[in-house]
């Protein structure tokens, strides 16, 4: 079973935009593992301008389900996982300026790096992800270094299925199977939502986990949080 992980910044967005404690980040991730949620996910940057560091240690007191923190591993943030222990942590290679993760590592070239952060995790029992496109050259950078799994940046593969499915899977199929036959673990994550995410399942059934932040959020607008979670993971369920 492929499980879902909520990303809460969008939560964390709407707090900061107001100040004060209302929607109440905490109690939002409370809930959706209450509503189903098999994870929690977090992105915390250095201007905080979502997920704040403090949040991040408060939500590892209380969640109860697997916590997975995402982002760049610059000093601080290295410093926080290490001081958090999450079952995983996810490493992207955005800027301090992105607006959004838009690409994954070039784990060849960055080799030396991530081996090295792939060794510190590892040594205090925190699981490694890296983010990365679907190229098979990518997949096999990252196993070399160290990685216990892949997560397959989707935007490429959201925006291409409107258009034309079949050609938007294919480089995510070789691009996992190679990952599965390396023993790596699979995750996806990136504009994943309620239209693309039962065909992405479909052509790889062995994803072990899912990572879905702002399509889960505005279809809870309308559908309401708990009902959401569960449409979500109806789409990972859901005979093909």
């Amino acid at each position: 079973m492929t499980k879902l992980s909520v990303n809460i910044n969008k939560i964390a967005t709407i707090r900061n935009a107001r100040g004060g404690n209302n929607p109440n980040v905490l109690q939002v991730a409370l809930d959706c593992e209450r509503f189903g949620a098999d994870g929690i996910t977090v992105h915390p940057r250095p201007d905080e301008r979502h997920i704040r560091y403090s949040d991040v240690r408060l939500l590892k007191q209380h969640i109860q389900t697997e916590f997975n923190i995402e982002g760049n591993p610059e000093p601080a943030f290295i410093d926080l996982v290490t001081e958090v222990k999450p079952a995983q942590v996810t490493l992207v290679p955005d800027g301090p300026q992105a607006l959004t993760s838009d690409s994954g590592w070039d784990t060849q070239l960055h080799q030396s790096f991530l081996q090295d952060i792939c060794r510190h995790f590892h040594s205090v029992g925190i699981r490694v992800s890296i983010f990365v496109n679907p190229d098979i050259k990518m997949v096999e950078g990252a196993h070399a270094v160290g990685a216990d799994r892949i997560e397959l940046y989707t935007e490429p593969y959201a925006s291409t299925y409107v258009i034309n499915p079949e050609k938007a899977v294919e480089s995510y199929k070789l691009a996992a199977a190679h990952a599965r036959r390396l023993g790596m673990g699979i995750n996806a994550g990136h504009d994943l939502d309620l239209h693309n995410l039962h065909f992405l399942k479909k052509n790889i059934p062995y994803l072990d986990e899912v990572s879905i932040g702002h399509a889960l959020i505005c279809d809870a607008l309308y559908f309401g949080l708990e009902n959401t979670i569960q449409q979500y993971k109806y789409q990972l369920k859901k005979p093909f």
